[in-house]
């Protein structure tokens, strides 16, 4: 019963969000991350010094995991992750240290993950968790 539901809420949302493939590739990671056991804890966290922005924050057992998504019509150009390149790390990391600050997490409870949608009939989800570091956050 429930996968019906979850069927019909992507019909809906396809058609509501049209050609926004980021808002749907969210949509889609959020209800993942759930379905696996995560507690999302904040969407789209922007810092507050303008320096970046997360898509989902969440805790992934006593880790702290800030995750980008990356959503594509296809992979024919190769994995959506693979646009996350060393600047867009810098960005992320920048935001993640500003929320680990104010949430009072410490730097060795957390992680970075990716969440790849390809979004295909069915959607194609991949986590990669740990899928960058940094020195510093």
């Amino acid at each position: 019963m429930i996968g019906w539901l979850y069927r019909a809420a992507d019909g809906l949302r396809r058609r509501s969000l049209g050609g926004d493939h980021g808002a749907l590739g969210e949509d889609m990671a959020y209800r993942y991350l759930l379905d696996r056991g995560c507690t999302v804890v904040a969407r789209n966290y922007a810092a507050r010094s303008g320096s970046g922005e997360i898509d989902l924050v969440a805790w992934d057992g006593g880790l702290l995991a800030f995750v980008e998504v990356k959503t594509r019509s296809s992979d024919d150009y190769g994995a959506p992750d693979a646009a996350v390149d060393k600047e867009k790390q810098r960005r992320i990391s920048l935001a993640a240290s500003e929320y680990a600050r104010r949430a009072h997490v410490e730097t060795e409870r957390t992680r970075f993950d990716i969440v790849s949608v390809i979004l295909s009939r069915p959607p194609r989800l991949h986590w990669r968790r740990d899928a960058f570091r940094v020195s510093v956050i």
